[in-house]
């Protein structure tokens, strides 16, 4: 369900509550159950396309969901799975296979970074990185075996703004995929599918859940893409448990409010650091110091709850500065009800050299 019965688009706060619910009978639970079962009955010869198995991710709870993210990011299908990197990674080994050829943006999660520069060439599959402040860079890049483009957008941690649309076009011309980490966005600041973006990758874990209590991730596209991330899922077998289904389910029903007012706060907190001598330099979209500011305005409705800042006294400070936090805790991860703190360094870029985190940024 995606728009009211006149036709009108829901708003995301609507659809975050009603999308993928069952229509409503006399004495059905308002909140729908945990159907913690990791089988279904089947009839006599049903092809397996058909069954009903937690392992495919269409159990009643991990449907719900899929349909529910669908109709927030405005896509035919999606599909809830283990993590944020089963997401990726499924993505990515859908799309392409010995021989094939992708074009990423320099700026990544470290993990995934990891995951492009390690493990990919092991299967047979090249990359090149590139900078998307470049905007013909994607076209230069591109090959005739490139089968996949992979931005993330806002970036990790440095929340620089790049504009997707140069990518898509340069998928389009080769029929490539043009996959996007928006986990720092969420589908209430922001839903690609709108500049030609033909996966939308979310850690499931942060915003989404919204709570600090589940692992997840989530993939949305059209239908055929969508089956073929499953494909990988059944093979590689990172579908998520029900109960963790439900309780993203259980966040996904609040996503609008607590982002709105994660995006408030962020800006407040950006502004603050500003003014601090303390602080070198501070990273907002939301601050018109920004170097991304005036895209941010063009392709986001909000400026998410990140705020990265740059001491003036460098990695001791940070080390300071995180022994001295009371109210805030240290601890990876964002998009929850906590205000937490973390040093990339020592968490989503540990697995970076020195010299790779100073090329990010």
């Amino acid at each position: 369900m995606s728009g009211a019965p006149d036709g009108r688009r829901l708003r995301p706060a609507t659809l975050a509550v009603h999308a993928g619910a069952a229509p409503p009978e006399p004495g059905a639970p308002v909140v729908p159950p945990i159907v913690q079962s990791a089988t279904f009955f089947g009839g006599r010869g049903e092809p397996a396309s058909q069954l009903v198995y937690s392992r495919y991710g269409n159990n009643p709870n991990q449907a719900m969901v899929a349909e529910k993210v669908a109709a927030l990011e405005g896509t035919e299908a999606s599909l809830m799975l283990g993590s944020g990197m089963a997401a990726t990674a499924m993505t990515v080994l859908a799309v392409c296979e010995a021989g094939d050829h992708v074009v990423a943006s320099r700026y990544l999660y470290g993990a995934t970074h990891a995951f492009l520069t390690r493990e990919l060439p092991r299967r047979g599959v090249s990359v090149t990185f590139v900078d998307p402040d470049e905007p013909d860079a994607w076209e230069a890049a591109a090959r005739a075996e490139t089968r996949l483009l992979l931005i993330e957008v806002p970036t990790n941690p440095t929340l620089r703004v790049f504009d997707p649309r140069p990518a898509a076009a340069a998928a389009r011309r080769r029929g490539a995929v043009l996959a996007m980490d928006a986990t720092f966005a969420s589908p209430v600041n922001a839903r690609m599918a709108e500049y030609g973006v033909d996966a939308e990758i979310h850690s499931a874990t942060k915003y989404l859940g919204g709570h600090s209590d589940i692992i997840a991730g989530v993939v949305s596209g059209s239908a055929e893409l969508i089956e073929r991330v499953r494909a990988m899922m059944k093979l590689y077998g990172p579908a998520p448990d029900p109960h963790a289904a439900w309780l993203l389910d259980r966040g996904l029903r609040t996503l609008a409010q607590r982002v709105a007012q994660q995006n408030h706060n962020a800006l407040e907190l950006a502004r603050f650091f500003e003014g601090r001598p303390e602080v070198a330099r501070v990273l907002y979209p939301g601050l018109e110091s920004h170097p991304d500011h005036a895209l941010a305005r063009e392709l986001l409705d909000g400026f998410g709850g990140v705020v990265s800042i740059v001491l003036a006294g460098g990695g001791a400070a940070a080390d300071r500065m995180c022994d001295a936090l009371g109210l805030a805790l240290l601890a990876p991860s964002l998009g929850g009800v906590e205000t937490l703190v973390s040093q990339p360094r020592y968490t989503s870029h540990q697995p970076l050299t020195p010299e790779e985190r100073e090329a990010a940024g």
